[in-house]
């Protein structure tokens, strides 16, 4: 019979070749022989975390980490795990460790991701995340020279460049082709640079024949400044901010004229090369410039208004007419989930018995991740009975709305794509002014909206308002007065006014140019 150490050497073979599956059978195996083994509590934890099966990777690598501390492998695992089952405080923590190992790629990767997941954490206010990512730039940007951007060719148009790996995605792109369709193509050239899928008619892209669209995923961040220097764009805008973090350090070799960065900027980028990020009054207050490297430039409205433009289902009448109670829900992503957020959560849910909660995203499709965050909110006493635990389907995952009353926020990172979604299946969200951009967002979109009834000044106004909303019978009727009107309400408010914003940024683009 095989030891211990013969079948991890096979299981770690079968994880090498990305066999996950038989590589995990061998790890349990292994197991089984030898409890104590490190290695293949390691090598178990890092099978789960590949294939997304959060729950049980972060029980195997908790296990490796405690019998070898100093495995920076491992708590660097951990942490990823843990941050995206929404315990991104812990992730924070075990990073942070990791970081201070010595050990150099795990201090890389540590550095790396927490300049990414910082603002969704309680742990980190504006003062770190400016002090993170700004160590960040610095170590990124040491060996990187700015280029000489081409003058401005006062004869032609406006050449203007959109940076995004997620031009394909059109859940995410509702804001950016809202704007991009509404261009004026007499005075404006529009090029979009994409890392990911092409811009479609699928995606809500309305096709111009002169727009440029170039595949930029194989360039490397120097190639792609080189061709944007030769092909003289005015103006370069950064859409994805550090979602997509390999992107980011184009900018440093400054080829455009100006940049901007906007859209998916929630937080300063720690660099200096942006000239300006564009938000808007309700997302940042004057007093928090100090924690930007960037001028902040605000625009009316929401700097996230929103265009619908591919089939969607049908508003339906509100749950509760059916149920005769309130169905809170969110289908924001499951690291949004944090542990404040399931705090007040399960506040509102003991203090108003009969409602029910639906979670739904991509994370809860593993049955280990289903399993953590029950655990989560049974330790706050709310029965398993009372939440519905739901994967991601996209062709019926707006139609969860059709089962939700009103869609609860998360914070310190709000929603936004999700929070556009919710109200657009005519379903409320109830947020409040957070301490942060991100946590803001939210409060920008339903402000453009005219619903100012639905962002309170802080936390504990937030989990009052759901409580006494779900216990007030009298003015559910309200809520299916408001959800049969949403659309044309949003459609004649500021919240998708695409023109506008348009307008607003073409004059910031040409003030910049110069």
């Amino acid at each position: 019979m095989a030891d211990a150490s013969e079948i991890l050497h096979r299981a770690d073979a079968l994880h090498l070749s990305k066999q996950f599956a038989e590589a995990t059978a061998l790890y349990r195996q292994a197991l089984s022989l030898d409890d104590a083994s490190a290695d293949a509590w390691y090598g178990l934890g890092h099978c789960l975390l590949s294939v997304r099966s959060y729950g049980d990777a972060v029980t195997a690598l908790d296990r490796a980490a405690t019998l070898q501390p100093d495995n920076a492998g491992a708590r660097c695992n951990l942490a990823e795990a843990l941050f995206q089952l929404g315990r991104v405080d812990e992730a924070v923590q075990h990073y942070l460790q990791a970081a201070k190992t010595g050990h150099p790629e795990a201090t890389s990767v540590s550095r790396d991701a927490l300049v990414c997941i910082a603002p969704g954490s309680a742990l980190l206010d504006n003062a770190a995340l400016l002090a993170l990512r700004r160590d960040w730039a610095e170590r990124i940007g040491r060996d990187i020279r700015p280029l000489t951007p081409s003058p401005r060719d006062r004869s032609r148009k406006l050449r203007i460049g959109y940076v995004s790996a997620f031009f394909g995605d059109r859940n995410w792109m509702k804001p950016v082709f809202g704007v991009i369709n509404q261009h004026d193509r007499d005075r404006f050239e529009i090029h979009m640079l994409s890392d990911g899928g092409d811009p479609t008619e699928g995606s809500g892209y309305v096709d111009h024949a002169d727009d440029r669209i170039w595949q930029t995923n194989a360039l490397s961040n120097e190639q792609l400044a080189h061709h944007i220097v030769a092909a003289g764009l005015d103006v370069l805008v950064d859409l994805n901010g550090y979602s997509a973090q390999r992107r980011l350090p184009l900018f440093m070799h400054r080829p455009a004229r100006r940049q901007i960065g906007w859209f998916n900027m929630f937080a300063t980028t720690g660099m200096t090369v942006f000239d300006c990020l564009v938000g808007d009054a309700a997302v940042l207050p004057p007093d928090e410039e100090a924690f930007y490297c960037e001028r902040i430039h605000r625009v009316p409205g929401s700097y996230l208004a929103f265009a619908v433009r591919y089939p969607v289902p049908d508003l339906t009448p509100p749950p509760y007419l059916a149920n005769g109670y309130i169905t809170f829900g969110c289908l924001g992503s499951a690291y949004k989930l944090t542990d404040t957020v399931i705090e007040a959560w399960s506040r509102i849910m003991a203090n108003a018995p009969d409602t029910r909660l639906l979670l739904k995203n991509g994370t809860l499709d593993d049955a280990s991740n289903r399993v953590a965050l029950m655990e989560r909110f049974t330790r706050h006493g709310i029965a398993a009975e009372r939440l519905m635990l739901e994967g991601r389907d996209e062709h019926e995952f707006l139609r969860a709305y059709a089962r939700i009353d009103v869609a609860l926020d998360t914070f310190h990172y709000n929603g936004g794509t999700t929070t556009t979604e919710a109200l657009w299946q005519g379903v409320p969200v109830l947020t409040f002014n957070g301490d942060r951009w991100a946590g803001r967002t939210s409060r920008s979109l339903l402000l453009a909206a005219g619903l100012p009834d639905w962002v309170m000044d802080d936390q504990a106004g937030y989990i009052e308002a759901a409580i006494r909303l779900a216990r007030t019978s009298e003015t559910w009727n309200d809520l299916a007065t408001l959800r049969a009107g949403m659309r044309e309400r949003l459609l004649q408010s500021q919240a998708c006014d695409c023109a506008a914003l348009c307008r607003a940024l073409e004059a910031l683009y040409v003030a910049e140019a110069g």
